[in-house]
């Protein structure tokens, strides 16, 4: 079926070379930020530390579920993932974070967490400008990918103060918009 897939997307007009690329160092910036955020969590103690850990628990149990959704649109076009983690993780769309150097520094996690979220937001933007009105299943669920991590974003950016977004209110729903890719 990947072959009529591949065909289909590219007649459309899409470059399903760059298409799959796409999908693939986004899938490795999902799985890579999961990983960061798992490490950064446990270290997200003290009063504000445990505020930021509920939404970034959330961030990280989506991000994870972004990855899930990906991979089986990636091999329906023909693509595959890497079959070595390291050189999977180096293909990340983002670059891997850096993990701040003081782990009792709340607003420097937070920087971390919001660089992976806007990175994020760029790679999804890239893919939907790609596919928009030619490859409806990727853009479809680029665009539920997308807006996750605007909310993510707005809820990071929440922690500094600057603006209230009042969006941080799922009552234990994850991932509303790119569940229907989970089924």
């Amino acid at each position: 079926m990947s072959w009529f897939t591949r065909e289909t997307v590219q007649k459309a007009g899409v470059d399903s070379v760059k298409l799959t690329g796409l999908l693939v160092k986004n899938a490795a910036a999902e799985l890579t930020t999961y990983y960061y955020y798992t490490i950064l969590r446990m270290h997200l103690i003290g009063l504000e530390g445990e505020r930021l850990k509920e939404v970034a628990e959330v961030a990280r149990i989506e991000d994870l579920n972004h990855f899930e959704a990906l991979v089986p649109r990636i091999y329906e076009l023909g693509g595959k993932l890497p079959a070595n983690m390291k050189d999977f993780h180096d293909t990340s769309f983002c670059k891997p974070a850096d993990l701040p150097v003081d782990w009792t520094d709340c607003q420097e996690m937070l920087k971390v967490l919001l660089e992976a979220e806007r990175c994020a937001v760029r790679g999804y933007t890239e893919i939907c400008d790609l596919t928009f009105g030619k490859d409806h299943r990727t853009y479809d669920l680029a665009v539920a990918i997308l807006n996750e991590e605007i909310e993510h974003e707005t809820w990071f950016s929440d922690f500094q103060g600057k603006e209230p977004s009042g969006l941080f209110n799922r009552h234990g729903e994850l991932s509303p918009f790119v569940s229907k890719f989970l089924k």
